[in-house]
């Protein structure tokens, strides 16, 4: 799942016995978890330990030797430890990862001198040390715990999204396909932000996309991609053959130019340039893409992109891009939310069906919006998100929270779902007054801890969560 640099750490006047045992549970149990590792070995340092300055050294090595590799580093302290030699050692090598400081607890009937351990004590120092080195850090549930428990897997399985999300967001690349939609001055975003956050957008006129189109010849990749439409979802009746086609061969041309630009995300301008020019929706090619794992936000919205790939990290669950709609009767804590849809086919509740769009259907007229997902979202647990440029300030902030996808009556028309969000209404006074857009990513997952620790403490962005 995840590659962790790993630093023992001992101080000297301690049971020696505990920094071994320790190391040996810590590793078994990461290699049991599914993850790799990277640490001293007993030929390197004694026991492996990371204590002495030359200690510090070797480990720094080690690190910076596999920097490319390492998506976290895991700080255990099965006593004490030693604060210097831990911060000098993460300072010299250079690895710009998050890091999680664990420490063991003293068993109550242990605290003679043979089998003391003074780790709660040591966290302290060792994070003092840290925060004065400015190094960023992440926790674990309890102050301290044992490194083969359930908890600490918990802890684990946790900092290995945040690493994930980390990773994600300092080498991503957006793909801009058209313009922005006209009237939606709301997606405007600032490209030189998201460059210094390490996040690169790659853009594209969508004529060239036309011009891709063109230029697919192979009748067998076309019959494959629209055996594939099929597949996925319930066409609906009266749909000619000649639309299903159009489909293919733009979902063709998406894909290699994704591919070929090595894009993890996208944006696209979805209406309506392309129903114009090509005569189609474009919300099931989008819909594929971000079952694949290649997440796709409507109408050209870049920070949408950005906070679904976020989610897609986080939760290894393909998001879905909804608009804060339409309240529910008058229940405070409900809504509903819309969109055309570009949802991924594992988020409907039912097998979806593939129709013309609803709403732009009545004036770009139906012989060109064929490509719209229609259901029902899942009853689910859910996570929301939404990153946002303020370029009035300068910073890139966002808002996050959980919720659900509930089961309620919901008599509409589209890709639908019914959302509870405790306290809904301060939530859209925070948002209408801090100038968000009307998009929002979602997931039916709950990884909102994960995207505030790996947004907030490692990206440097201003986080709002929501918690009712």
């Amino acid at each position: 799942m995840a590659v962790f640099g790993v630093l023992i750490s001992n101080r000297s006047f301690f049971p020696a016995h505990l920094v071994q045992s320790t190391r040996e549970k810590l590793l078994k149990a990461l290699k049991e978890w599914g993850h790799e590792v990277v640490t001293l070995s007993p030929e390197d340092t004694t026991m492996g330990q990371t204590m002495t300055y030359e200690e510090a050294q070797k480990c720094a090595k080690l690190f910076r030797d596999n920097m490319d590799r390492l998506d976290g580093i895991i700080v255990s302290l099965p006593n004490f430890g030693e604060e210097t030699g831990i911060a000098d050692a993460l300072k010299w090598s250079k690895c710009d990862v998050p890091i999680l400081i664990q420490a063991c607890d003293d068993d109550f009937d242990k605290l003679q001198l043979e089998n003391r351990r003074d780790a709660f004590c040591g966290k302290l120092s060792v994070c003092n040390n840290l925060y004065q080195y400015g190094i960023k850090y992440s926790l674990t549930q309890r102050h301290t715990c044992p490194v083969d428990g359930e908890e600490f897997k918990q802890d684990v399985d946790k900092f290995a999204r945040v690493c994930a999300v980390v990773k994600a967001m300092r080498t991503a690349r957006i793909g801009q396909i058209g313009a922005r939609v006209l009237p939606f001055r709301t997606v405007r975003y600032s490209e030189k932000l998201l460059q210094q956050a390490g996040i690169t957008v790659e853009t594209e006129d969508f004529s060239e996309i036309l011009a891709d189109i063109e230029q697919i010849t192979d009748e067998q990749l076309i019959a494959e991609k629209v055996a594939e439409i099929q597949a996925y979802g319930r066409i609906a009746e009266g749909i000619e053959d000649v639309k299903v086609l159009r489909q293919a061969k733009l979902s063709i041309a998406l894909e290699n130019w994704m591919r070929d630009h090595h894009c993890d995300a996208s944006a696209i301008q979805c209406w309506d340039s392309v129903e114009a020019n090509y005569g189609c929706a474009m919300c099931l090619s989008m819909s594929m893409m971000g079952e694949k794992g290649m997440p796709s936000a409507c109408e050209t919205d870049i920070m949408g992109a950005v906070s679904m790939l976020a989610l897609l990290r986080a939760s290894g669950t393909p998001p879905i891009y909804q608009d804060w709609n339409n309240n529910y009767k008058n229940e405070a804590n409900k809504c509903i939310n819309v969109h055309c849809s570009n949802y991924p086919v594992s988020a409907f509740e039912d097998v979806p069906e593939i129709e013309n769009l609803d709403i732009l259907a009545t004036t770009l007229g139906t012989d060109v919006s064929f490509g719209a997902l229609k259901g029902r979202v899942r009853p689910s647990q859910m996570t929301y998100l939404k990153v946002s440029t303020d370029d009035r300030l300068g910073k890139i902030k966002c808002y996050l929270g959980q919720g659900e996808f509930t089961n309620d009556p919901l008599p509409t028309f589209g890709g639908v779902a019914v959302c509870q969000v405790p306290n809904l209404n301060g939530l859209m006074r925070y948002l209408t007054l801090n100038g968000y857009e009307h998009h929002v990513a979602l997931v039916q997952a709950n990884v909102a801890d994960v995207l505030e620790e790996a947004l907030g403490n490692y990206m440097g962005w201003e986080v709002y969560h929501h918690k009712g």
